[in-house]
């Protein structure tokens, strides 16, 4: 028999003539599997009166790609607080590279009336000269209200080219409001970045975060 072969039929595997007790080798190929997995480096779980998460490690030449995810990121203060992060070239000693980005954002009210509408904000959407928002809307601080989402770093520890970041991001915003934004840019360095911090609170209100998760994955 051909055990080899992924398309054999199972009715053709029989008690008599395979002994499933037996350890059996493998020779053929799989294919159609994703080839590039996600490593999982560092973890950061957000405890009340955070005012910001700091990733200080891990971010160099090993991967040319990476992906951080925070999920229920939650913040103290309702209002126009957001959710935002930053890049350091010295390893987290400063955060100071200014940013250039535009938006495509979506939104609709919660009882699903006409009010619903997507733009497009051509700008910088640095609410400073260093910081990126994930969101255009102000996150509020119910419960039951928060912001998830991911953002990719291309090729960060590049000493040649500006450092491209791609994010999309979706939260339940203070005026009732689901809130989808995908943001697209660079930040203006050719030094290696080395360091990202996540910070809140960059429109009109400051505040801290109180809950959330932030994951920081490899992209081999």
């Amino acid at each position: 028999m051909a055990f080899g072969e992924v398309g054999t039929s199972l009715s053709k595997i029989k008690a008599n003539s395979l002994n499933l007790a037996g350890t059996y080798g493998f020779s053929g190929t799989v294919t159609g599997f994703d080839d590039t997995p996600l490593v999982l480096l560092t973890e950061s779980s957000i405890s009340a009166g955070t005012a910001n998460v700091d990733f200080t490690s891990n971010i160099n030449s090993t991967y040319k790609e990476y992906l951080f995810i925070f999920n229920n990121i939650h913040v103290t203060t309702n209002g126009e607080a957001t959710f935002g992060f930053q890049v350091s070239t010295n390893g987290g000693t400063s955060y100071g590279v200014s940013c250039q980005s535009t938006m495509i954002s979506n939104f609709n009210n919660e009882v699903g009336d006409s009010n619903g509408f997507i733009h497009y904000n051509g700008g910088a959407l640095d609410t400073s000269t260093d910081t990126q928002i994930f969101t255009s809307g102000g996150n509020g601080n119910d419960n039951d209200q928060c912001v998830s989402g991911l953002l990719k770093l291309y090729n960060p520890s590049s000493t040649t080219f500006q450092k491209h970041f791609a994010s999309m991001a979706c939260n339940y915003q203070d005026s009732d409001y689901i809130n989808g934004d995908y943001v697209m840019g660079y930040f203006n360095t050719t030094s290696a970045i080395n360091a990202v911090r996540f910070i809140p609170g960059r429109l009109s209100a400051a505040t801290n975060l109180d809950d959330g998760v932030i994951q920081m994955f490899g992209v081999s």
